[in-house]
């Protein structure tokens, strides 16, 4: 369990900070813009569930609850070590990834195939979630980009390749199933 007894500790007043096995590294550095993007996703999520209800709103919360995993994967250099006290180190796990999976397939079944690319809006949930999936776009290429450079957990660039494709499929539901999607039309403005 984390306790937070003091939200500032100024030991980043130098522009370095933490990472979770406790190096110290520059705030700037890949690292650890690339689990402040996925932080960035989460607190994009955060910004849809004010506009979902039922089983999309549940499964938002589950992704939240993901990417603070997602998030501890990436701030954890060392895949192969456990921590200080010989804990394992929490990762990204395979059935997380089956989940977003089976979650789409169900989604996908809801909605007619596409004619066209859909442009982001529609319903203010639709336009959030769209919103999620550019930022997660984002989040992968930043951890795609560090995985040439240091050993990064597949399960996390697999996570965050689904959780795209689930924030576009959801924005398709919150669009009355797809009925409600506002298309793209080549060249309409010439």
């Amino acid at each position: 369990m984390v306790v937070l007894n003091k939200i500032y500790t100024k030991t980043g007043d130098g522009g370095d900070t933490a990472l979770g096995n406790g190096s110290r590294v520059a705030k700037h550095s890949l690292r650890v813009s690339t689990y402040g993007t996925v932080d960035e996703v989460n607190a994009t999520v955060g910004l849809a569930r004010l506009h979902a209800e039922g089983d999309l709103n549940d499964q938002l919360a589950m992704i939240q609850n993901d990417l603070f995993d997602l998030g501890a994967d990436l701030c954890r250099p060392d895949m192969d070590k456990d921590d200080e006290a010989g804990y394992p180190v929490l990762r990204m796990s395979g059935t997380q990834v089956d989940r977003l999976e089976a979650e789409i397939d169900a989604m996908t079944k809801m909605v007619e195939p596409l004619k066209s690319f859909i442009l982001p809006g529609g319903s203010a949930l639709a336009a959030h979630l769209h919103l999620c999936r550019t930022v997660t776009r984002r989040a992968e290429r930043l951890t795609v980009e560090l995985a040439t450079m240091e050993t990064i957990n597949p399960a996390a660039v697999r996570y965050l390749n689904r959780l795209s494709d689930w924030f576009f499929q959801a924005s398709r539901i919150a669009n009355e199933n797809g009925t409600k999607d506002v298309l793209w039309v080549p060249g309409a403005n010439r």
